[in-house]
């Protein structure tokens, strides 16, 4: 197994940025081209940017990245744990045509989703007055996976573009600025979210939020679906001390996992956060574990999950220093 020793030693609680490493995780479908991803939308973001959607790809379909396209030009990458990217360095007042393609973990590049065209307005010279923040923001759950969301238009001198939607601090959709509702997709069944909405103008000016939408979904989950799998844990000893090496899998997500917490002995031991950019695949992290040899450890760890709640535990393994 690689081995990853740590930047520094953390105590209890605090947070590590760690550079991703690992490579791709690969499925049934290794062998073959993925297909051309649906539902893709596009919308313009502000005079210089459109935001590119698409449907995830069902679980085990083996897409591993998306490429997304302006004409010939590719112009975005991203994991195939996320499927929105906001295409920016645009002109204002000129169409865009986008496509995406999926690619498999082996390199195999699927075909061209059906083109969508959006347009960006023109730009308002020295406008610096950002929107009103969207009034009436209401919502409900649609199911236990999804939300419905709703609002009244905000003002703008020049015109609102489009509208963002966040959930915590991360904006996870937009829609155009003649839409006053969206549906949110990827939520958990039996857990409390707050959305909040928020208006750009042509300019890139961005409104206050809205007020906060908060809601629960329906049902039960055992977070069995959303665990860490393959999950490993050995011992080994560099400069008089002992480190605990780990491997895993990350769950399956809509979206991308850049943070998880680690359980050493039934507490948790430190949190883990990347700073660049997460594995798409297997991940490894070795700690710090104390210089005495002979000493028993047990270990798990759970992902945050992109929509702001934890997951469920790996399974938890036994580790003895100098064992």
């Amino acid at each position: 197994m690689r081995r990853v020793p740590p930047p520094f030693v953390l105590a209890c609680g605090a947070v590590l940025l760690v550079a991703s490493c690992g490579g791709s995780r690969a499925d049934g479908n290794e062998g073959r081209a993925p297909g051309p991803p649906v539902g893709i939308t596009a919308a313009a973001g502000s005079a210089t940017s459109v935001h590119v959607m698409w449907n995830a790809a069902p679980h085990g379909s083996g897409v591993d990245t998306y490429e997304v396209y302006r004409g010939p030009t590719k112009v975005a990458e991203v994991p195939g744990s996320q499927h929105m990217v906001d295409v920016t360095r645009l002109k204002p007042s000129t169409v865009y045509a986008f496509t995406v393609r999926a690619r498999s973990a082996t390199g195999r590049l699927g075909p061209p989703s059906r083109a969508v065209r959006a347009r960006t307005p023109a730009v308002a010279a020295a406008d610096r007055s950002a929107p009103t923040p969207p009034r009436n923001t209401a919502g409900r759950a649609v199911g236990s996976r999804a939300a419905q969301l709703s609002w009244s238009a905000s003002r703008d001198d020049r015109g609102v573009v489009s509208y963002e939607i966040h959930q915590g601090g991360t904006k996870i959709h937009s829609v155009g600025g003649t839409q006053t509702a969206a549906v949110v997709t990827g939520l958990r069944p039996g857990r409390c979210y707050v959305f909040t909405v928020r208006a750009r103008d042509a300019a890139g000016n961005l409104s206050p939020a809205g007020a906060p939408v908060r809601l629960a979904t329906p049902g039960s989950d055992d977070g069995r679906d959303t665990a860490p799998t393959g999950f490993t844990a050995t011992a080994h000893r560099s400069g008089g001390a002992y480190y605990i090496d780990l491997a895993w899998d990350p769950p399956r997500a809509d979206g991308v996992i850049t943070e998880y917490q680690i359980q050493l002995d039934g507490a948790a031991a430190t949190s883990l956060v990347w700073g660049g950019a997460a594995p798409r695949g297997r991940a490894h992290h070795s700690f710090y574990a104390g210089a005495a040899a002979g000493e028993r450890h047990r270990v798990r760890l759970r992902a945050r999950l992109p929509d702001g709640t934890w997951g469920g535990y790996s399974a938890e393994r036994t580790v003895t220093t100098g064992g």
